[in-house]
């Protein structure tokens, strides 16, 4: 059974016999933007440099079809992917099917990425993956339309609207009737769930499930932060938000038809590509708090590199992941894509901060950003964040008021812990 799955996965992902004498390593690389890309031409200078050879494995671009697609060729302990790019929420969900690294990395090379990274990347006591990159939410916004109009960067969610409002008004008046005023992630996947997180820790709401295992969602201030959230679909937001990632997002923001979006610091050299008509137009701040009480709030993301058990090749896998990882590729990764190193010196390198000034003036968003509940659910957590998004896509879509949705979500999350014991 084993053989006929390993026949039919080569198949699926057109893999061939390897030259004689080569080691062939596959990698699975994230699909979004820029990603892709900046991982071949990483993967293919360690082989130009040790003769090897790589191979890119094609993944959705949606992090949940990802996960199930690792999940099945995993299942089927298919050797044909070596290297394996995963969420920050995957670990513990994955780590039986991934090699300890713990030996494979240099005790100096390890103790320069930020400790919470590793710790996260860490399932008892074996460190199944190597951090890449690290990531928070954060807030686009025309510059040039804030000045021209005399408003500030909104601190709150309410000067957020307030000035979309009043932005998009004139704008409209003046002949472009196709400007919005906010566009973030409102499809129903793990980017509303990220989404949906910042705008309840914004309100000091919770954190849907809290350390402990105490299931926090149903509370006042997160059905006020949810009300909210619904109030802007058909307002400041277009209704085809309710079908954007992070890619439709940016496609609006960057043709300059919005005035604020949230996204992750990969669309920062996008928006500021030589061919953007928004190139140099645009700031970048931390996203706005939920009232004067509230809070700053960019949800913790990023990705890391792991090594499938079932590699034929597991040392030359750990030693594309090291090269991957490492400060070189981390530090070109920052200046061309935007993606934030997780190797604390490089936030002080000079060519990092001119290509990224944001990674320097918002450093305090990467460091404090907010978990999801991943940790304290375990391989629960992808239940858990799909009963959230959906949830809050009814609310945000108009289809249920946020209390009696909230109640729901309660009693179902009651349930898949099995009474709070996660």
């Amino acid at each position: 059974m084993r053989g006929i799955a390993a026949l039919a996965v080569a198949a699926l992902l057109g893999l061939g016999a390897p030259a004689s004498g080569q080691t062939t390593i596959a990698i699975a690389c994230g699909a979004v933007g820029v990603e892709y890309e900046l991982c071949r031409e990483g993967a293919e200078a360690w082989a130009a440099r040790t003769g090897n050879r790589i191979r890119m494995v094609s993944t959705p671009g949606a992090g949940g079809q990802r996960l199930a697609l690792y999940q099945q060729l995993l299942a089927a302990r298919s050797p044909d992917m070596d290297v394996l790019q995963i969420d920050t929420v995957w670990p513990g969900i994955l780590a039986m099917h991934l090699a300890d690294l713990s030996d494979a990395m240099e005790p100096e090379a390890l103790a320069a990425h930020f400790e919470a990274a590793v710790r996260n990347n860490t399932v008892e006591g074996r460190l199944v993956a190597m951090p890449w990159f690290t990531n928070a939410g954060l807030l686009y916004y025309r510059r040039d339309l804030l000045e021209r109009h005399g408003r500030p960067v909104p601190e709150t969610w309410e000067a957020l609207e307030e000035t979309a409002r009043l932005i998009v008004r004139a704008e409209r008046a003046a002949g472009h009737a196709g400007l919005q005023g906010y566009v973030f992630q409102g499809r129903a996947y793990e980017g509303l769930t990220v989404n949906a997180l910042e705008w309840l820790d914004s309100h000091r709401a919770g954190r849907i499930v809290e350390p402990d295992g105490t299931i926090s969602v149903n509370n006042p201030r997160a059905a006020a932060a949810l009300g909210r959230a619904a109030s802007w679909v058909g307002t400041i937001a277009p209704r085809g938000v309710l079908n954007y990632a992070e890619e439709e997002a940016r496609g609006v923001f960057q043709s300059g038809n919005a005035v604020f979006m949230r996204n992750w610091p990969y669309a920062w050299p996008l928006v500021n590509a030589e061919d953007s008509p928004v190139r140099g137009r645009v700031g970048i701040a931390a996203l706005p708090k939920g009232g004067p009480e509230g809070r700053h709030s960019g949800a913790l993301g990023g990705e890391q590199l792991a090594v499938s058990r079932y590699s034929r090749h597991p040392e030359a896998a750990a030693d594309l992941v090291r090269h991957l990882t490492g400060a070189a590729e981390q530090k070109r990764r920052a200046i061309l894509g935007g993606f934030n190193p997780t190797i604390a010196a490089l936030y002080r390198d000079p060519e990092v901060l001119a290509a990224n000034p944001f990674m320097g003036e918002l450093h305090e968003v990467f460091v404090g950003a907010v978990p999801r509940p991943s940790a304290v659910t375990g391989p629960r957590y992808n239940q858990v964040s799909a009963e959230f998004w959906e949830t809050v896509h009814e609310i945000i879509s108009g289809r249920s008021a946020p209390e009696p949705a909230l109640r729901r979500l309660e009693r179902t999350l009651e349930r898949v812990s099995r009474g709070g014991r996660w």
